[in-house]
């Protein structure tokens, strides 16, 4: 569609990022893609279908999957309280697996743009000493569970880290056992170690921003970040501290066959009462509508009720969206910083809307002539 595309060749004529990967999609079909830009700017490498992407928190939709194929086999219970599998827990007692897949849990949530570690150390670094510190520093709780939603990393950790103690397997492994090995994809499209995904494309920060102080506060640039090309100025390769809940790395189609997957009837990554679970809207304590169901928020476009999460960080920014009622989904990439929700799709999707209704209302006219 004319209309897409130059709505995402706009973001990059106009430098704000270097490159834009789309699809558009049904559970079986692409439905549109493009993609326009540079996976490295300095060497003039364009960017390609086969470029990967820091994932970020899209990884948390991954974590809360594993968590309630986990529930179908019995092997645990939303409704159980963390400290019954984790017992140096430090956020009461009353939290349960629940309130952490829906941010009620009332844990805090310090800004994880520090959380990260060059490419080089990844061999020798130790997550759970990393989160163990970091816990130690935040040990109030926010607010009573149910009582408030609040957005918190650290609430994915304490779940990635009840996935390795009732399998036996690293987070990273069950994933890959129980998630992406059941895809239609291979190693090198999805995973955690940039080793055997295929080639990444180079997250960059802009050079002349208000972001690019605001980052320098809270991570030393000179270690994580090279020389600055033109307005851009490129991280090192590096991983995020922790991979619950943002540790994937992948190429934006691998992202597609993962939400055609949860969009089909008969998915084969869980049984259908618990993928109506996944999308079911949480309610606090006092009834109020959080507009998160379990990982996934909820939304809606031209009157069209989606479900989505993004994910950004240093060097990269994305969102994944499911629009289940007309068995369609997107995803969006970018190789540039971001630091909240922007709800891009938002633009790019209505775009696809407006296409449609536009031709249902002149089919609708030919019929009736």
């Amino acid at each position: 569609m004319p209309e897409i595309q130059q709505l995402l060749e706009r973001e990059v004529i106009a430098g704000k990022t270097p490159s834009v990967q789309y699809y558009l999609f049904t559970k079986d079909d692409i439905l549109e893609e493009f993609r326009y830009g540079s996976a490295d700017v300095e060497k003039k490498i364009p960017i390609t279908a086969d470029h990967s992407y820091n994932a970020y928190s899209v990884t948390k939709t991954f974590t809360a999957l594993a968590i309630l194929q986990l529930a179908e086999r019995k092997i645990l219970d939303l409704c159980d309280c963390v400290v019954d599998y984790l017992p140096d827990f430090p956020y009461g007692h009353a939290v349960t697996i629940r309130h952490l897949l829906n941010h009620t849990a009332g844990i805090p949530n310090p800004i994880p743009l520090s959380w990260i570690h060059l490419a080089n150390e990844h061999r020798s670094f130790n997550a759970a000493a990393f989160f163990k510190s970091i816990t130690g520093k935040n040990k109030k709780p926010k607010s009573k569970p149910g009582e408030r939603f609040a957005y918190s990393n650290l609430g994915y950790i304490f779940l990635g880290q009840i996935i390795e103690k009732v399998t036996g397997k690293s987070y990273e492994d069950y994933v890959n056992e129980f998630i992406i090995d059941k895809l239609p994809i291979d190693s090198s499209e999805l995973g955690f170690e940039t080793t055997v995904l295929s080639k990444p494309a180079k997250g960059y920060h802009k050079r002349f921003s208000f972001t690019n102080l605001i980052l320098g506060l809270f991570l030393n640039k000179r270690k994580y970040m090279g020389k600055a090309v033109g307005n851009w100025k490129p991280f090192k390769p590096f991983y995020v501290n922790g991979a619950a809940y943002g540790g994937l790395i992948g190429k934006p189609s691998a992202f597609v066959k993962y939400v055609q997957a949860l969009l089909k009837c008969d998915c084969q990554l869980i049984s259908s009462p618990y993928n109506k679970l996944l999308f079911q809207e949480y309610k606090l304590n006092n009834g109020h509508k959080t507009g998160m169901c379990i990982s996934w928020f909820k939304g809606e476009l031209n009157g069209r009720t989606y479900f989505a999460h993004a994910g950004g960080g240093g060097g990269y920014y994305c969102e994944i969206r499911m629009y289940p009622e007309h068995n369609i989904g997107s995803v969006v990439f970018f190789n540039r910083t971001g630091m909240k929700d922007e709800r891009f799709l938002d633009k790019v999707d209505a775009l696809h809307f407006v296409e449609s209704e536009l031709n249902t209302r002149a089919d609708n006219l030919i019929y009736s002539l």
